[in-house]
């Protein structure tokens, strides 16, 4: 592996640039879905729904394209994942209806799915062996910060500067421009032809890739823990997209408060937060960290349902962090649990698999939100919301206390 020689450091530079811009494009439209829905006459379930199919993309992906990287190489799906982060911004700016919307949401989710993956593994693989863990915490740094900075960059621009629909996706564009002229930094770290399990174990290094659905699959032995962490953190993943897709019109129809970056704030501390946990599940105690996330599930949505009901910022904010937290956690633990109990052979369709169930608990939900807001009003629709995310939380909870008393598998 190579040392930490400068050239390296400005590579891994480079890498995580390159998630950091892709990531923040996703949650860029976040402070600016008010303004959509008054620009284009739109619903609060069609925000909903324009919310909801960048998950679809981000799913579509991790299902066709996860092994991409592994295939032809790292730099040029970084270079693809970012091509196509450019043109979801650049339909975003020339956007004037809702076909515009959905196309450049499913195009981001599919930037998203392949820069995950491959610029995690680039990572990896550009640290010395003694620094594997920290290349983690720097893939997962520019992650959750990209996400938490995207919303944050956006609503503050919105609020205070000229073109609020446009010039957020001006900035985004020049930073993907100076993000793919990083990747000239950045050597290629895979052999040509690519070197995946599949192709070493039937002896076909260098095959061509094939675009093919993978399948989700979860492996026996870890299937109980995978499936108590799939179900806490994909109601975390719920709440923020609840979150993401409705924070600005909580604030403006039940607060009066009408500010981009206030709206901004709320998501990116979710989604710091997120980042947090996914560190914390690292240090607590295994049997502990996933009762720990469940409980943290149930105050979060005690808090945002008290936000509700007092027409109150102070809980929205509380609630946002702890949810954070209580999912990053879930989601540590729930990785946790396919790295140390699958084989390396298994892992990509484990993993797959888990962040499709993250992914599909972030857009169904959001969309089913939609429907109630419509049907019964933003408040009721909250507090149905908030009671279901806590009854899966507490179910989750109640499979865990009927694991035998000597069953305490390594889940994080």
């Amino acid at each position: 592996m190579p040392s930490a020689t400068r050239p390296t450091l400005v590579a891994r530079a480079a890498v995580a640039l390159a998630l950091w811009v892709t990531m923040a494009g996703t949650t860029v439209p976040t402070p600016l879905y008010p303004l959509y829905q008054h620009a284009f006459g739109f619903t609060p379930f069609t925000v909903t729904v324009v919310f909801a199919v960048y998950a679809l993309g981000v799913v579509a992906g991790l299902l066709t394209l996860g092994r991409l990287s592994d295939r032809i190489g790292r730099r040029p799906v970084l270079a693809g994942a970012l091509l196509l982060a450019a043109a979801a911004a650049g339909l975003f700016e020339a956007a004037d209806s809702l076909p515009w919307l959905l196309t450049a949401r499913v195009v981001s989710g599919l930037s998203a799915a392949l820069i995950t993956g491959s610029a995690t593994a680039a990572l990896l693989d550009l640290a010395a062996p003694d620094r594997r863990q920290h290349a983690q915490t720097l893939a997962l740094a520019a992650n959750m910060g990209g996400l938490a900075c995207g919303t944050l960059i956006a609503g503050a621009l919105a609020q205070w500067a000229g073109s609020p629909l446009r010039l957020p996706w001006t900035v985004m564009l020049a930073l993907t421009a100076a993000a793919l002229l990083g990747l000239l930094a950045v050597p290629e770290t895979v052999p040509r032809g690519g070197s995946g399990p599949e192709e070493a174990a039937a002896g076909q290094a260098g095959s061509r890739f094939r675009l093919r659905l993978q399948p989700l699959r979860v492996p026996a032995a870890i299937r109980p823990a995978f499936l108590r962490a799939a179900l806490a953190g994909g109601s975390g993943f719920a709440v923020l997209g609840v979150l993401t897709a409705v924070s600005g019109l909580f604030l403006a129809t039940v607060l009066d408060i009408h500010n981009r970056a206030l709206t901004g704030l709320v998501v990116c501390l979710a989604f710091a937060a997120t980042a947090v946990g996914q560190l914390l599940a690292r240090v607590l105690p295994a049997p502990r960290a996933l009762p720990t996330a469940c409980a943290g599930l149930v105050a979060a949505a005690a808090l945002i349902a008290t936000a509700l009901l007092t027409e109150s910022l102070t809980p929205l904010l509380l609630g946002a962090c702890v949810n954070g937290l209580a999912t990053g956690t879930a989601v540590g633990t729930g990785l946790g649990a396919i790295n140390t109990g699958v084989a390396p052979q298994q892992r990509g369709e484990a993993v797959s698999t888990f962040f499709a169930i993250l992914y599909t608990m972030l857009s169904v939900p959001v969309v089913g939100v939609g429907v109630l807001i419509q049907l019964a009003g933003l408040r009721t629709a909250g507090l149905v919301f908030s009671a279901l995310v806590a009854a899966l939380a507490l179910g989750a909870a109640a499979g865990l206390a009927r694991r035998p008393a000597t069953a305490h598998p390594r889940e994080a």
